[in-house]
C-alpha cells in the first residue's frame, strides 16, 4: 500500500454473508498482482488483457468497483497494443488499488 493511502474496503464489508468470501478473494490479490507484473514485464498484452478482464468481473462481484473500473481501463489500454505512459499509469494504478484491497475495516 502506498504511504498515506487508506485501505480500499469492499462494499460488502458489513455483510455477514459476504465477509468470508470477500476475505478469500482479497487473499488472492498477491498472486493476481504477481501475474499482472509478470505479464507486464514480458509485455504480454494478450495476457494482460485477459488478467484485467478476469479481475474486472470478479472485483465488482466482491464489492470493489474501483478495481473493476481500473481493470476495465487496463484491459482497454492493453487492446490498444501500445506500451506508453498512459498504459503504464493505468497499470500502476490497478496494481496499487489491488494492494490496498481489504475485506473489512478491521483488517
Amino acid at each position: 500500500m502506498r504511504d498515506g493511502e487508506p485501505p480500499l474496503i469492499s462494499d460488502y464489508a458489513n455483510d455477514p454473508e459476504m465477509v468470508e468470501l470477500v476475505a478469500m478473494f482479497v487473499a488472492e490479490f498477491p498472486e493476481r498482482i504477481r501475474a499482472l507484473r509478470e505479464a507486464f514485464a514480458k509485455r504480454d498484452l494478450r495476457e494482460l488483457a485477459s488478467l484485467a478482464h478476469q479481475l474486472q468481473g470478479a472485483a465488482g462481484g466482491y464489492g470493489f468497483m474501483t478495481i473493476t473500473e481500473q481493470a476495465a481501463l487496463v484491459e482497454q489500454e492493453s487492446k490498444r497494443r501500445v506500451f506508453d505512459r498512459a498504459f503504464k499509469e493505468a497499470f500502476d494504478e490497478l496494481v496499487a488499488l489491488c494492494a490496498r484491497a481489504c475485506p473489512t475495516e478491521q483488517s
